[in-house]
């Protein structure tokens, strides 16, 4: 019961990026996918079963860059790809919707489409793989700066599932359906506690690199004096 009833304030926790910002910002979030550990019946555990060891739902999620989740799309197979689940969910009823004019940023995996940017194929692009190397080029440059805002949804994801631990490494042995309802009212409930103050379970972005990384707008700033 409790469980049901928190997931009936998923429409009031869990709503679509406000618009209510400067014109000129047409980015209004970030999408990922994280894999939570899944129980299901041995008829469909190969469709369930994708790069981890075990199976797993395949979990979707739009976030707003206050980390709040703003769609969140679970009970899809481990295996299912990324270009898969989002036309998945743009076509579900009371799906995935992108207003005119705006777009999420997107890995590459989920393709280049209206309503979704990703980064350039072939340069890099992690955190994690810039320390203080300079920009080089302006795919580079574009990059970075997606990266540093995309890492908001991995945030996210990773707050989500240090609050709560069924999500991270539980084996469930509760029904499909009842998981997926889980994964909706942890969402519902992470979003309900951002908006009392501080969430103490996000890891501070400068913590994904493995080194100091000189800011996005320093990385600019020297790309445009170098080419003076």
């Amino acid at each position: 019961k409790a469980l049901h009833a928190i997931g009936e304030l998923r429409n009031d926790y869990i709503r679509p990026p406000s618009l209510e910002t400067p014109a000129k910002i047409d980015c209004i979030g970030a999408i990922d996918g994280t894999h939570v550990r899944a129980g299901v019946t041995k008829d469909v555990e190969h469709s369930f079963r994708g790069r981890k060891a075990f199976t797993t739902q395949n979990v979707m999620a739009a976030v707003d860059f206050d980390l709040r989740f703003t769609y969140v799309l679970p009970d899809l197979e481990g295996s299912a790809h990324d270009a898969t689940i989002l036309a998945d969910a743009l076509t579900r009823e009371r799906g995935l919707q992108v207003p005119p004019g705006k777009f999420y940023l997107v890995d590459a995996g989920y393709g280049a489409k209206p309503g979704f940017l990703p980064p350039f194929h072939g340069v890099r692009y992690h955190l994690n793989e810039w320390g203080n190397n300079p920009v080089q080029n302006d795919r580079e440059l574009f990059n970075l700066r997606h990266s540093s805002l995309r890492v908001t949804v991995v945030r996210a994801f990773g707050s989500l599932k240090r609050r709560f631990q069924i999500l991270e490494d539980a084996k469930p042995f509760f029904t499909f359906p009842v998981q997926v309802d889980i994964v909706i009212a942890c969402c519902v409930l992470r979003n309900y506690a951002l908006s009392q103050g501080i969430d103490e379970f996000i890891i501070p972005e400068v913590t994904w690199t493995t080194q100091p990384i000189r800011t996005t707008r320093q990385q600019a700033t020297d790309h445009r004096l170098h080419h003076l």
